[in-house]
């Protein structure tokens, strides 16, 4: 009988992790630059981590076929170069590299070149004459940054829907990626389902509702148990400022209508170790589809975060980074052994 094993002990591979982020904080509570292509209400967000990660993202040219000139995607490169596979992070469904903003300064800090990339359709990139966001424009667009910048085989990191785009990039890219992190994935999904044959003025009904603030403020209610109201605030603001670019709608209205991600059948194609962490409380997607999971990627680990949500590199970002650096050099020690001298 299969098990999940659960992360109860505090971080031993991060030195002094609540000192490192009480540092950081402190340096983002000087005056923040942020870059000029961001959405100016990031000005109003409190939140120090997110302030201060936001100060670090840039916008890379990236050529695809699908588009006459480059696009201009939106990322945070990573401080330094490491011997390991450099750590990419996507981020779920709608969102942006500021969901790493807890994580991201703990892998760095214990050395890992990470990278946090916006998925096309999301994030901060410049998607104003972009015309598809479907599936396969997802995937190239990744492809050709990693191809122009990252260049090397990755531990690539997928939570939510990102889990998705992961499993669906490492089946059609196997070169780019040297192992997976999944994160309390949702991989089980249809796509988009129905909504791909709405008409599209319903779908764009829809998507201005998607971007409204009251359902975003209900979500976060929903996804993060326990959270002060003040905190509620600050994080539903962070998550939809992506929203407010004039294109979001046309581009999540692309992605709606594509039908989205449906990776079931790819699943057992993945031949990457991978990592499976999951939250024990996560009221978005029960942890039996955790246990399925790992029934079918042909080579998984899974381990299970106690008193934690769907989004565990937001709620517990001291375990997710103990786990992912465990991982890896689990990973690379094994692979050492088969490496002739």
């Amino acid at each position: 009988m299969l098990t999940l094993t659960a992360v109860t002990s505090s971080p031993t591979l991060l030195p002094e992790c609540q000192t490192q982020r009480r540092r950081f904080a402190i340096s983002a509570a000087a005056a923040d630059k942020f870059p000029s292509f961001l959405p100016k209400q990031m000005e109003e967000i409190k939140d120090p981590f997110a302030r201060k990660l936001a100060t670090r993202i840039e916008r890379l040219p990236v050529n695809v076929s699908f588009s006459e000139q480059s696009i201009m995607s939106s990322c945070v490169k990573p401080l330094i170069q490491s011997k390991q596979n450099p750590v990419v992070l996507l981020h779920g469904f709608d969102s942006s590299c500021l969901e790493w903003r807890y994580t991201f300064p703990l892998l760095e800090e214990a050395g890992l070149e990470t990278w946090a990339v916006d998925i096309l359709g999301w994030g901060f990139s410049n998607l104003e004459r972009v015309q598809s966001c479907d599936v396969e424009s997802k995937r190239e667009h990744f492809y050709q940054l990693w191809k122009s910048y990252i260049k090397t085989p990755m531990t690539l990191v997928g939570p939510s829907l990102g889990a998705a785009v992961a499993i669906d990039f490492a089946v059609n890219h196997p070169e780019a990626v040297e192992n997976l992190v999944l994160i309390d994935a949702s991989v089980y999904a249809e796509g988009t389902g129905n909504l791909a044959k709405l008409p599209r003025a319903a779908a764009y009904a829809g998507v201005s509702i998607l971007k409204s603030y009251p359902l975003r403020l209900y979500t976060t209610y929903l996804v993060f148990k326990g959270v002060q109201f003040n905190t509620s605030l600050d994080w539903t603001n962070i998550g939809r400022l992506h929203c407010l670019y004039p294109w979001w709608d046309d581009t999540t209205v692309s992605f709606m209508i594509s039908g989205g991600y449906n990776v079931t059948r790819q699943i057992d194609q993945v031949k990457q170790k991978t990592l499976i962490i999951w939250g024990e409380n996560d009221p978005i997607i029960s942890n039996k589809l955790a246990v399925r999971l790992h029934c079918e990627l042909p080579d998984a680990i899974i381990r299970q975060i106690p008193d934690c949500g769907h989004l565990p590199h937001v709620e517990k970002p001291d375990s997710v980074a103990r786990l992912m650096l465990e991982f890896m050099q689990n990973y690379s020690q094994k692979k050492a052994q088969f490496v002739p001298t």
